[in-house]
């Protein structure tokens, strides 16, 4: 937001003058207006203490729950009666979060020239994705806004409770191989070399599980620079692959083959899926425009080509469940539910109980997997930082064996 400084002219035909915050000199205008003073010259302060310094990468973003706060609020408002504009007017005031409050100030102004209120929310993408925009419009059209807007924020909630959950499973191990490898790591280049020049002093030849971990030792601390350039080099590699179509789809295949999360993955692209479906087509978004949304937010490359098989399906006049068998993806007892719901005209119901199950699902993976990785990490540690230890001690061991006979 930025601040203006404003001359008008009241009712009673007084010259006066201000300052006030604002998304743009439009805004200033509309508020001015709406208190009956008859706007004159508006102008953006800048420089000195009023510019607000912004930092690339370090701006404050609008979070999942101030979304699923504001969708909820905004819901209870409609419901109870009150007018949108007004809705807007008081949620954008008592936001906290500086870069929503601009949002929802501009969002308010372009309602109130006329705009419906989502191309209104079209307008910040990052904030309001094609699936909140276009359930948005459904609701406008059919005059169930506050049904949406809460069916919107249980979406959100939910999604990112499976968000969360997939997080966690992935953080635990994540962090203790990356605790194991910087213990290694110091292990090897500061503790070694005092071993080795211990063992330089007493003489005699080394075992060789103590040599191979001192030839280590020496290799890390000769190319220690080389190793961390090779890392990087590999992340972004691995990233510009990943950027690209055919990059993308063979490793989103991968992961969802993969022995141990993917099938993890494969859950939650189901949950992901029935959910969305499931709460667009019961919002009335036409079938095929819910498709195109799903198709875009999928997240995988294989879901998204099986999804868009599924569109040339309808678009042909066929049903959802054939593509979705076909494609490999989706388990058969999903494509056998999705097919029961298409038959019985029940097709939002059916995706709903499926996504409530598969949440489930994902509940029970990401606590099987964690339990599972437990051990596999306690054995990798006691393996790699324990091996160490008893290398590096194998010719103390041999020494006092020496004196003892």
């Amino acid at each position: 937001m930025a601040k203006f400084s404003w001359t008008g002219r009241s009712r009673d035909g007084k010259n006066i003058k201000g300052e006030m915050e604002a998304t743009s000199e439009g805004a200033v205008s509309a508020h001015l207006r709406r208190q009956g003073i008859m706007p004159g010259k508006i102008k953006q302060r800048g420089g000195g203490l009023d510019m607000e310094i912004k930092i690339p990468g370090f701006e404050k973003k609008v979070t999942t729950k101030d979304l699923v706060v504001f969708t909820r609020q905004f819901a209870t408002m409609i419901d109870a009666g009150l007018p949108l504009v007004q809705c807007l007017d008081i949620l954008s005031s008592q936001q906290e979060n500086k870069v929503f409050k601009a949002a929802l100030t501009q969002i308010k102004d372009d309602v109130e020239s006329g705009s419906t209120f989502a191309d209104a929310l079209g307008k910040h993408p990052k904030i309001f994705n094609e699936l909140y925009v276009n359930l948005v419009a459904a609701g406008e059209v059919g005059g169930i806004l506050d049904t949406i807007l809460n069916r919107l924020a249980a979406y959100i909630e939910k999604a990112l409770k499976l968000k969360k959950q997939v997080k966690s499973a992935m953080t635990y191990p994540t962090t203790i191989i990356g605790i194991a490898v910087l213990v290694i790591a110091v292990i090897l280049i500061f503790v070694i070399p005092a071993f080795e020049k211990m063992f330089a002093d007493f003489g005699g030849a080394l075992p060789l599980p103590t040599q191979i971990v001192i030839n280590l030792s020496n290799f890390v601390q000769d190319y220690i620079i080389a190793i961390i350039v090779g890392i990087i080099v590999l992340i972004a590699g691995f990233k510009k692959i990943y950027a690209s179509n055919r990059g993308r789809e063979v490793i989103d295949d991968l992961a969802l083959k993969a022995p141990i999360f993917g099938i993890l993955i494969r859950k939650v692209a189901v949950a992901k899926f029935s959910r969305t479906m499931s709460t667009m087509i019961s919002s009335g978004v036409p079938i095929l425009d819910g498709l195109e949304i799903v198709e875009k937010t999928a997240g995988n490359r294989t879901v998204e080509k099986a999804v868009a098989k599924v569109r040339e399906s309808i678009s042909e006049g066929k049903t959802i469940a054939e593509p979705l068998k076909a494609s490999g993806v989706f388990p058969p007892m999903v494509c056998q539910m999705i097919e029961v719901g298409e038959q019985a005209g029940a097709l939002d119901a059916m995706l709903s109980k499926i996504a409530d199950f598969y949440d489930d699902e994902v509940d029970d993976a990401v606590g099987n997997l964690t339990a599972m990785m437990e051990p596999l990490l306690m054995l990798f540690l006691g393996t790699t930082v324990g091996g160490l230890v008893i290398a590096m001690y194998l010719p103390i061991f041999k020494i006092a064996g020496t004196v003892g006979g």
